[in-house]
């Protein structure tokens, strides 16, 4: 059985498709799945692309001339491959639509994992642009795929109302314990009044999608109806994207009064971004809309609870304790930083421990891996028999 799965990019700039594409693909290799992937080589001299290096990946030149990302280089690969099933990452990049294209012409089958790009409100963005697209190429690329892949059941929802009528998949992202956080415990002092303060955060790129504000809102909800509270709570947004939404939320912070409580901490990766997180009372999202995404459960294993808008899929905070999953107004968020400086931190500690164990036992690397293993054995080797189907695709 051989697999290749492709994706527009791999650099640490691309964002969350990237790294949770690297983390697949390594626990894909460790379980002998037989999976390569094909990206282009970062067009920057200056960056290199995740997983550089490693015997599954596959570097075309990068020869784009447009954002669309057009590659003849891409084309001559796939044309003179000889794989048993392609996977294409991603939605609206021309590598995507030639790895459908592509695996028709040689009568192969093929996946979709649209990475959350068919969610209402990412098709919003550039509306006309992808109108266009799907019309040219993507609802018949859709349309013709033996498979779509699912990163959760709100997920599958949408590429439902989209239309999608074949099997999809639902596999959730592959959560990485980082060596150094595998054997991590937090203590109760961790969680107490530091400097006479508790302190939440926001990570992530920053966009008006993630409404960020929301968060500086409830602070400042907070200075208003409670002000000595106020002055126990600090916020670290990190992350960085749109620099004019950033000076927008510094605006309102300013606007507000709470600019004293909010610190723009700027682009945070690696050891230092888990540092920040096991530092946190809670992580905060309060996004309009989100896929699986890699940020909760990078504060789960940190043994640090989190808070979450409806309009994520981790319904699992409330269910086993492990955090917040409520609506995204400023007043639910400013209830939920009221109820974190009034826990006990015996409490927080016990949530915290709750967010890692469901990542240990549901999302670990090498489970997701073999999900994705069994589904591609389930299309190549079983020829996607009815009795054979795995429990986790839906018809």
């Amino acid at each position: 059985m051989k697999i290749l799965q492709t994706i527009p990019g791999m650099s640490a700039k691309s964002g969350g498709p990237s790294t949770c594409t690297l983390d697949l693909m390594n626990g894909l290799h460790d379980l002998k799945a037989g999976t390569d992937l094909l990206t282009l080589k970062c067009d920057n001299p200056e960056e290199h692309n995740l997983g550089e290096g490693c015997e599954w990946l596959h570097e075309a030149e990068n020869d784009c001339k447009t954002p669309f990302v057009i590659s003849r280089n891409v084309q001559r690969f796939l044309l003179n491959s000889d794989y048993d099933l392609y996977h294409a990452n991603a939605l609206w990049m021309g590598m995507s639509h030639d790895t459908c294209r592509i695996a028709r012409k040689l009568g192969k089958p093929y996946i979709i994992s649209p990475h959350g790009m068919l969610y209402p409100t990412a098709l919003k963005v550039h509306a006309w642009k992808k109108w266009i697209l799907l019309n040219l190429w993507y609802k018949k690329d859709i349309r013709n795929a033996c498979c779509l892949h699912a990163t959760c059941l709100q997920e599958m929802e949408h590429c439902r109302a989209f239309g999608y009528k074949g099997p999809i998949a639902v596999i959730p992202n592959a959560v990485v314990f980082p060596d150094y956080l595998k054997s991590f415990h937090r203590e109760v002092d961790s969680f107490n009044f530091t400097d006479g303060k508790r302190c939440i955060g926001f990570l992530g790129r920053l966009h008006p999608i993630k409404k960020v504000e929301n968060i500086i809102c409830a602070l400042g909800l907070l200075k208003r109806t409670a002000p000595n509270l106020l002055e126990t709570i600090c916020l670290h947004v990190m992350g960085k994207y749109d620099d004019s939404y950033e000076q927008w939320l510094k605006d309102v912070a300013k606007r507000l009064g709470v600019d004293d409580s909010v610190e723009f901490v700027g682009l945070v990766g690696g050891t230092e971004k888990y540092d920040r997180l096991a530092r946190l009372s809670a992580l905060m999202v309060p996004s309009v809309q989100e896929n699986f995404g890699m940020i909760v459960p990078e504060a789960l294993i940190c043994e640090t609870p989190a808070y979450a808008s409806l309009g994520t899929p981790w319904s699992e905070l409330n269910e086993c304790n492990a955090g917040w999953w409520r609506d995204n107004r400023p007043e639910t968020i400013a209830g939920v930083i009221r109820e974190i400086l009034s826990l006990p931190s015996e409490e927080l500690l016990e949530m915290g421990r709750n967010g890692r164990k469901l990542m240990e036992d549901k999302y670990e690397q090498h489970k997701a891996a073999a999900m994705m293993k069994r589904l591609y054995e389930w299309i190549v080797t079983d020829k996607m028999t009815k009795d054979k189907k795995p429990e986790f695709v839906y018809e």
